[in-house]
């Protein structure tokens, strides 16, 4: 037995129980009518004339309904004449290659099939200013050189640092279509000034382009649509802080003000560009961000399979699995904290042999004196948590709060010969 094993062999793992967390789930049923609606406004159809050619930028983010809401505005598009065409939008995603993007948006399900209109990829950009502190202004050439500008994206609370706006339409512009070096150029001066730099960018470039309009989603805490906004660049500059209000009460979260231990399955850049919603889990990778859980020490156990090695968030966790290490693509990890300027979440945590080993690992650090007492939460990812696992030394915390509800006895957990989740 190794040392490791030795100091952990006598840690107890407690029994967990299932609990529903419940969440308002009210959602927008016909996404594509509730668009079209707001599209066909005279402020909107006015500003869209037969034969231009109109980029419309699309993300890297999980966004509801995505394809549906891609589509919806390429058709409407054309049915005023216009020639429109999707330019990858995502700073840096995608390793930073044209190919790349392209690749993410196929995963979303964003194809030319899909959506009726061509990608056009390139890292290219072309600047466009500087901010009053010396800082450029990028956006991506295809986009530039368009008659049009139109950009689709969720508004919701960021995950590094607080703001008026944070993330949503004005980040979308300014770091989305600024490419790698618009990502990188915002970035440059750190989070503490993103919220001055991000809608100070974003304006330059609606000024300085052909900027049409913006389609805005809010989603609830099942991570559904149920706010959809069609925006001018006026709307966007005097309403989208009024979004980002409800976004940030929609929001779901864990309801416990304190945990000894969390353990998440997996992580991903599908999750979030953090790797897990550090609004869930209060482990923020800046300190200009804070919410959530006190949580003393987390663990995460595998990446998922859609973010194809990009482990960015390990490095937020106290401890991970060897098999999580195994499948860490580090160049395309490490070119997210060179971008932006945010390592700490791309280090490695402390790597155990697998599951058992970490969970105890984290049991045995957390600072308490009786570990048959370990207050401790597992969850599948930061984007599922309407169900959870609980151990039972929060059995009467659960059984007293009005929107937790325990759905099971406590059990064992169940590892395999390897010491993994079964």
């Amino acid at each position: 037995m190794g040392i490791l094993q030795e100091l952990l062999k006598d840690i107890p793992v407690p029994r967990m129980m299932k609990v529903k967390q419940r969440f308002d789930n009210e959602k927008i049923e016909d996404l594509t009518a509730a668009l079209n609606e707001k599209l066909n406004q005279e402020k909107i159809t006015s500003l869209v004339k037969p034969g231009m050619s109109i980029a419309v930028a699309v993300g890297s983010r999980g966004v509801d309904r995505i394809v549906e809401i891609t589509a919806a505005t390429i058709a409407f598009l054309k049915e005023l004449g216009a020639e429109p065409f999707i330019v990858p939008s995502m700073g840096s995603h995608g390793g930073a290659t044209a190919e790349g993007q392209t690749d993410v948006l196929r995963h979303l399900g964003v194809t030319e099939e899909s959506t009726g209109a061509p990608i056009r990829s390139t890292m290219e950009v072309v600047k466009l200013g500087e901010l009053e502190n010396g800082l450029p202004v990028y956006v991506d050439k295809y986009a530039s050189e368009a008659d049009g500008l139109v950009v689709i994206n969720r508004i919701k609370p960021h995950t590094a640092f607080r703001g008026p706006v944070e993330s949503g339409m004005m980040k979308m512009i300014s770091i989305g279509l600024g490419k790698q070096k618009g990502a990188e150029a915002c970035h440059q001066m750190g989070f503490k000034y993103m919220a001055e730099n991000v809608p100070a960018m974003a304006k330059i470039i609606m000024n300085e382009r052909p900027f049409l309009f913006g389609v805005a989603t809010v989603e609830n805490a099942f991570d559904k649509a149920a706010i959809v906004e069609v925006m001018t660049k006026q709307d966007i500059i005097d309403y989208e802080k009024d979004l980002q209000v409800k976004a940030k009460e929609m929001l779901p979260k864990l309801f416990f003000d304190q945990l000894d231990v969390l353990v998440i399955d997996e992580i991903g850049k599908n999750i979030s560009g953090d790797g897990m919603d550090p609004n869930i889990t209060g482990r923020f990778p800046t300190p200009y961000a804070t919410g959530g859980p006190d949580v003393n020490k987390m663990v995460v156990l595998d990446l998922t399979h859609e973010t194809e090695g990009n482990a960015n968030g390990v490095g937020t966790a106290d401890f991970t699995t060897q098999r999580l290490v195994d499948k860490m693509d580090r160049e395309v990890t490490y070119a997210n904290g060179l971008t932006s300027t945010v390592c700490a979440p791309t280090k490695i945590a402390t790597t155990l042999a697998n599951d058992q080993e970490a969970i105890k690992a984290a049991i045995k650090t957390c600072n308490i004196l009786d570990f048959t007492k370990v207050k401790m939460v597992r969850i599948k990812n930061t984007l599922e948590i309407a169900e959870i696992e609980v151990s039972e030394a929060l059995y009467d915390y659960v059984k007293n709060h009005p929107q937790l509800e325990a759905v099971t006895e406590p059990v064992e957990w169940a590892f395999d010969e390897n010491g993994n989740l079964a």
